[in-house]
């Protein structure tokens, strides 16, 4: 079993191994937790491909313990081309899912990694140079990695809509079949973009050679991305959302990710929670208020510039109080509402200063648009898919509008002192493990791997199930799960352990210098500690 992981040098958690062992590798060279994350995140873009990349969208948040607390916003908006009309004219009523036309919106990642690495400079002291925080992802996009299972069954499951996709099968499939787990998965093109960054520098990503290239890639594969969206482009330093929660400050991104819904639950689960974990109560208890979120995210959160209302106004004492007075603490509300799908990578860092960072990036749904471009070999994002050609919708599609995001990273100033980062991936889920991995920790007194360990469950849709009902791991037990069931709840049981349950994780950093980390056992991560 998992123990949670001590250490007072440093430490790093991610849900592959070697992108855990890359930021700890940074923090033996003398590098910050934001150098660390850097390593950890270009690294895990190469590792585990089907969730991420330099295609795709990334969050921060970075504070210090006892500091204040700053957001990243590296997500990129719609093309120009991409309106509603120029969709129309093509006769589709939806934006495809996969294939070039999704693949709509600019790649914002590569673009945090630069911002972040400036704040690391101005703020932190990093000194590191970009060739060492790249370092082991050249050598695994080079070398080559052992595939793991769930790419391996990714592959396997997502074959029928990506095969024919441009790139995607001379990059994942062998002989026309996905490639077996522990094959090797060589990479050479998106190794030669690594190290055209390092010495070009990042931003050559939007405004140089590269992004010459891959403007002519992007149009000649079908996509209606071009130059000058990529040169418009700009990662955003914002201010987080933050709310009260039984005397805890919690953080998280604003709009237009679903940060707002992470704080709305855990912010309706304090006065109403339970006396103990894994009860009847508690998962009733927090499912309910998941539903409550759930309503405001879906009629309320986009583009802030799109909002009607900041979302700072859903987060008002008065705000809560009305959200919360039709939740029941004894029967289920009805269900289901509109859900989002998507997969993501988490990860956390922490070093000896006192400095946290949480992270999350992400290319949407398995392998985004499935597209990978062929001179970069860079798979690009289908995060446009969740605009709608519906004029009316609260994410109606605009050139220029950044999309929905179901990805968001957490952070809370505990009462006592300590800085806590975590997160997960997991569409819909990301919320609700969010808040099962704090009240489990903060509020109720569980051993900090234990609560990324205990069973999830899942209301709503992610990777790839089609049902909108409670997904519960069996290991919840059989007495709890029957209650839930007499309570109204819709209960599908599912096996313990289950990836559909996202990749959790979590660093605390004490103000004694004491790190604690946790790493899921449903993904192939760690902590690694110094």
């Amino acid at each position: 079993m998992l123990q949670t992981t001590r250490s007072y040098g440093g430490m790093v958690t991610a849900p592959h191994h070697l992108a855990a062992e890359a930021g700890l590798e940074v923090l033996r060279d003398g590098g910050n937790a934001v150098e660390a994350m850097i390593a950890a995140a270009s690294t895990i873009a190469v590792v585990y491909p089907h969730m991420n990349g330099l295609g795709g969208d990334g969050f921060w948040l970075i504070g210090r313990r006892g500091g204040p607390v700053t957001g990243i916003r590296a997500c990129g908006g719609a093309a120009a081309l991409a309106s509603r009309d120029w969709y129309g004219a093509q006769g589709l009523q939806a934006i495809p899912s996969r294939g070039p036309l999704a693949a709509l919106t600019v790649a914002g990642t590569v673009d945090g990694w630069n911002l972040a690495q400036r704040l690391s400079g101005e703020r932190f002291g990093g000194r590191l140079p970009l060739a060492r925080l790249m370092e082991s992802a050249i050598a695994h996009a080079r070398d080559g990695v052992a595939v793991t299972g769930t790419l391996a069954a990714n592959s396997a499951a997502n074959l029928p809509e990506l095969a024919d996709v441009p790139g995607f099968a001379q990059t994942y499939l062998e002989n026309g079949q996905p490639k077996e787990i522990g094959s090797r998965l060589i990479q050479p093109r998106v190794a030669d973009v690594l190290n055209h960054l390092v010495a070009a520098g990042l931003d050559d990503f939007y405004r140089g050679d590269l992004a010459r290239s891959l403007a002519k890639e992007l149009e000649a594969v079908g996509s209606p991305l071009r130059l000058g969206d990529l040169e418009a482009h700009h990662a955003a330093e914002v201010a987080p959302l933050s709310v009260d929660v039984a005397g805890h400050r919690v953080l998280n991104m604003p709009p237009p990710t679903q940060g707002l819904a992470s704080l709305l639950l855990l912010a309706l689960y304090g006065p109403r929670r339970a006396e103990a974990a894994e009860t009847f109560d508690f998962v009733h208890r927090l499912v309910e208020c998941t539903k409550a979120a759930f309503v405001v995210r879906d009629a309320q959160v986009t583009d802030p510039a799109y909002m009607a209302r900041p979302a700072t106004d859903f987060l008002t004492p008065e705000s809560l109080t009305d959200l919360g007075k039709d939740i029941s603490l004894e029967r289920a509300s009805p269900w289901p509402r509109p859900s989002q799908p998507g997969d993501t990578v988490w990860l956390g860092a922490a070093d000896k200063d006192g400095l946290c960072v949480s992270f999350i990036q992400s290319v949407y749904w398995e392998f985004g648009s499935g597209v990978v471009l062929p001179q970069s070999g860079i798979t690009w994002q289908n995060r446009g898919t969740s605009f709608s050609l519906d004029p009316s919708h609260t994410n109606a599609l605009e050139p220029g509008r950044l999309p929905f995001h179901t990805i968001q990273p957490a952070m809370a100033q505990l009462s006592d002192g300590r800085l806590m980062a975590y997160g997960t991936m997991g569409g819909e889920g990301q919320p609700q493990t969010q808040a099962m991995v704090f009240a489990r920790h903060v509020l109720h007194g569980v051993d900090l791997q234990a609560a990324v360990t205990a069973p999830r469950w899942l209301l709503g849709r992610t990777w790839g199930q089609a049902t909108t009902n409670l997904k519960i791991e069996q290991n919840l037990g059989a007495a709890v799960i029957g209650r839930l069931r007499d309570a109204g709840h819709d209960v599908e049981i599912v096996d313990a352990f289950s990836e559909m349950m996202g990749h959790a994780g979590a660093v605390v950093s004490h103000p004694d210098g004491l790190l604690e980390g946790a790493s899921d056992p449903r993904s192939d991560g760690k902590v690694a500690a110094r």
